[in-house]
């Protein structure tokens, strides 16, 4: 594990759910920190070069600041390792294409969050899209807003700082179930600003500190998906206080509103032509008490049967926001793939594909 900030507590939460999966050594910027970890989890802390040397290491789990994570996954398939990272895969689609295109000619695997997509929220989302509770899907529209970051967490300077910004910390979740329900994103068009309001942070330390901002705090955007489906997307670091629906899919016969997708098992609810009042769908698809780390457990299955790669299909959007209208044919083509089907109802994640040689995946975070 490279990074052991505060998103690492989640998946370290989540891994003895995981069986099939050892956690052999951690490695961050700050050692003190690292070594902590390390003492808890009955690892080792190593320096990044280390980790990556690591003979007992396969996968590098890389919860590095966004604008770290190409560089670090770079490094990891340079020393032949699997890689697995948070959101976003990389700030831009220049970013991740070499990423993907290193771990091709090394014949490794490279995975990327959010794997919340395969809990049982989504999935119940997309499963009855498939089966066609509302009949065909016409729109989507998305709208989370928060006031900033700065309000909770201890240490919040990154997320106004390139590869931050609501656009990338909190978009991924939206864009990444989106393309799972209609496929890959061919046109977008968006706006961005940001308010001249000053930043504190509120907890922590760094209690007091006035943070720079770099980014933009508040972005509108409208994507057209290659079946026709178009949604718009509002995230923001700018609001107080919202009555907006967070996410809702609406086809010709009838309304989803789509469980959170920053979390695995929250309930869908849907609305028909005949009924429309929401109620709450059954658990139709997806892991059941899943969290942070399935979507690395399914990587060591891909790992032994093969994956596609969302993460690229939604890096070139933000991107493509920031700098208005945008289509590429050659990039829609290359980045069209046939939609995976849902995961089975009720399914666990802990069953994960065992190395040939029997033992378990070791990977370092």
């Amino acid at each position: 594990m490279v990074g052991v900030g505060t998103i690492s507590k989640q998946y370290l939460e989540q891994f003895p759910s995981l069986p099939d999966l050892r956690l052999t050594a951690v490695a961050d910027l700050d050692s003190e920190r690292a070594a902590a970890v390390a003492a808890q989890q009955g690892v080792q802390a190593l320096g990044v070069d280390e980790l990556l040397a690591s003979d007992d290491v396969d996968v590098v789990l890389n919860l590095t600041i966004p604008a770290a994570h190409a560089d670090v996954a770079l490094r990891a398939l340079a020393a032949g390792k699997h890689v697995y990272g948070e959101k976003p895969l990389a700030l831009s689609t220049a970013e991740a294409a070499p990423v993907l295109a290193a771990a091709e000619v090394a014949g490794l695997r490279v995975g990327s969050a959010p794997d919340t997509v395969l809990g049982t929220g989504v999935q119940t989302a997309r499963a009855a899209l498939d089966e066609g509770h509302i009949g065909t899907p016409v729109g989507a529209a998305v709208s989370w807003s928060a006031p900033g970051h700065e309000l909770w967490h201890p240490a919040p300077g990154f997320y106004y700082q390139p590869g931050g910004g609501p656009l990338l910390d909190m978009g991924p979740y939206y864009l990444t179930s989106l393309v799972t329900f209609f496929g890959s994103v061919v046109r977008v068009s968006g706006s961005t600003t940001r308010s001249t309001r000053q930043r504190t942070v509120a907890t922590g330390p760094d209690a007091g500190r006035v943070l720079p901002v770099d980014v933009d705090t508040h972005v509108v955007a409208v994507l057209e998906h290659e079946g026709g489906v178009v949604s718009t997307m509002t995230v923001s670091f700018e609001v107080w206080a919202t009555e907006a629906p967070l996410f809702e899919v609406h086809g010709t016969a009838g309304s989803l509103s789509v469980a959170d997708p920053n979390r695995f098992s929250d309930p869908t609810r849907i609305a028909t032509a005949e009924d429309r009042t929401f109620r709450e769908l059954p658990e139709l698809a997806g892991h059941r008490d899943a969290g942070r780390g399935v979507g690395l457990a399914d990587m060591a299955r891909a790992i032994a049967s093969g994956g596609g790669a969302p993460g690229l299909r939604c890096a070139g959007v933000p991107r493509a926001r920031r700098h208005g209208v945008h289509r590429d044919r050659g990039a829609d083509a290359r980045r069209r793939r046939r939609r995976e089907p849902c995961l089975p109802a009720g399914t666990g994640p802990t069953q994960v594909a065992r190395r040939t040689d029997g033992d378990q995946v070791g990977f370092a975070a």
